[in-house]
């Protein structure tokens, strides 16, 4: 019979390949150069598996593959075959929710894709969506692995085709905090939200260098792709922040509002306490002078629990407001005109943006609630032959496209073409509420006497009396806040007092909502 001490679980054979095990994950952790880890950080930047760290539940990361190695030859690759290949990939969780992630690790190959880098990043992919959890990228590498050729060049490939295979199926959210430059920022575009941290990230197709030579323009690497111009110009970034502490604390509050997949319901709350709170505030927030501007944001402040949401795209497109919050403890996608910019008017980038952000709450099942408060859409040359027609549609057809919950609230102005596609009762609103303050129609009264009475006024004794009768006359008749009501386009006209407990009644009866599509293979959505 076998002693304790003569088994084979206790041999010093076994003993050493577990040392040589631990030497090898070690390597694999610190990286191949001592020296790259502090490079790192004289950049302001952290390794891979330190921002792992901070976006997943402490110590819930599973490596997947860590040992992995290339295997390519040529140009000197033979010599150099780091472990992990540039790239860390694993599972853990988000307030106890499984998430997947993949870092790119600078220090190894500056976190340049190759064949096994892209393979590691592919499986983790694979995984994500047949697990139903979403997937973070925190991105951090110089592009395509030159010395791999073409194999590198097809990783991306495989990349992007799992991203649209997972698209309005899993979130997908990437996190930008190093360069991201050639095919490698088509990934990025192609998932729901994108972070960026100031001062170290970029992001674009050609660089400075390639730019000058080609068009003589000389810019900087942040002048042509840093976190505040995809912020503010390109709208590729939705999120910018000072540094990569705070943006990884903002990717786990967004996890925190979204369902793990599209099956699913957005994690919901207990409803707060002192849920009847008094809405005084809103009898003033909102000027009844449809001239006066105020901040739509302090609006959503008053309505959403503890007052608190997240903005989408708060830098572009400023004059249309997406966010995420709760209500009632119920996650909602809240969009708003905001007449603190360009006094709130529908634009292409407004529609775009709006588009994009109701398309992404239809598909993971988040209710939807438009503040409505909108003179039109901008006029002028340059909005028509860019193509305001075709990208403006791109917002009445998500809208119309949605079977999520869908209620308005026409709080002031609601004018012509652009109160109809901000989610209005004839293109499918479940509710439509409005304050006493509206003003539903198809222009404002001073435009609407000068067409309907131009004649009658031109023919007048005093064209400015007869002007200022017959503004007064069709905004009693037309204009009234009733009269849209009384027609059945607006399902009640509610105290603003009332707002929040009026929002968070017709969630609950719409819960269990359900509006089936026709059957199709999908729509052709305007472009």
């Amino acid at each position: 019979m076998a002693t304790a001490s003569s088994s084979p679980a206790s041999s010093p054979g076994v003993r050493a390949r577990v040392e040589e095990l631990h030497r090898i994950r070690e390597l694999a952790h610190e990286g191949p150069d001592p020296g790259a880890t502090g490079r790192q950080h004289a950049k302001g930047k952290l390794t891979a598996r330190e921002r792992i760290e901070l976006l997943l539940d402490k110590g819930s990361f599973a490596d997947v593959e860590p040992l992995r190695r290339h295997r390519a030859s040529g140009f000197g690759l033979e010599a150099r075959r780091p472990y992990s290949d540039g790239v860390v990939t694993g599972w853990g969780t988000v307030e106890g929710r499984t998430v997947f992630v993949y870092a790119h690790d600078f220090r190894v190959f500056g976190g340049a894709l190759g064949e096994a880098h892209a393979e590691k990043i592919h499986k983790i992919m694979d995984m994500a969506i047949a697990a139903g959890a979403p997937l973070v990228s925190l991105n951090d590498g110089a592009g395509a692995r030159i010395q791999e050729g073409v194999s590198a060049l097809a990783g991306y490939g495989g990349i992007f085709r799992r991203n649209t295979r997972a698209s309005g199926v899993i979130p997908q959210i990437s996190v930008m905090l190093g360069p991201c430059a050639g095919g490698a920022a088509y990934s990025p575009a192609l998932t729901d939200f994108v972070f960026a941290v100031r001062g170290i990230a970029q992001m674009f197709i050609t660089g400075p260098d390639v730019v000058q030579a080609v068009t003589g323009e000389e810019v900087t690497m942040d002048g042509l792709g840093g976190a505040d111009v995809h912020a503010e110009r390109s709208g590729v970034a939705h999120f910018v922040y000072d540094d990569e502490e705070s943006c990884l604390a903002e990717v786990r509050y967004l996890l925190s509002m979204l369902p793990s997949n599209n099956r699913e319901l957005p994690p919901s709350l207990p409803a707060p306490r002192a849920e009847d709170r008094p809405g005084d505030a809103l009898l003033d927030l909102v000027p009844a002078d449809g001239n006066r501007s105020y901040d739509i944001r302090a609006v959503i402040e008053e309505l959403a629990d503890d007052g608190e949401y997240m903005e989408v795209h708060a830098a572009w497109a400023p004059n249309l407001v997406c966010a995420l919050a709760r209500l009632g403890g119920q996650v909602v996608g809240l969009v708003a005109n905001q007449p603190a910019s360009m006094a709130g008017v529908l634009d292409i980038r407004a529609s775009e943006k709006g588009a994009r952000f109701v398309q992404f709450c239809d598909a993971f099942n988040i209710p939807l609630v438009t503040l409505v408060d909108v003179p039109g859409f901008l006029p002028g040359v340059e909005q028509e032959h860019e193509g305001v027609i075709r990208r403006g549609a791109k917002l009445l057809y998500a809208y119309c496209n949605a079977t999520v919950p869908r209620i308005s609230v026409v709080l002031r102005k609601a004018y012509g073409g652009a109160y109809i596609v901000m989610d209005s009762r004839s293109i499918g609103a479940d509710i439509a509420f409005a304050w006493p303050t509206n003003e539903i129609a198809v222009m404002g009264a001073e435009g609407a006497a000068n067409v309907v009475f131009r004649r009658e006024i031109a023919a007048s004794g005093d064209p400015d009396a007869v002007r200022a009768q017959k503004i007064d006359e069709y905004r009693r008749e037309l204009m009234h806040p009733y009269y849209a009501a009384e027609r059945g386009l607006v399902d009640d006209v509610i105290d603003p007092r009332e707002t929040r407990a009026a929002l968070i009644g017709a969630l609950s009866m719409l819960a269990a909502k359900d509006a089936g599509l026709p059957r199709r293979k999908h729509g052709n959505p305007p472009q």
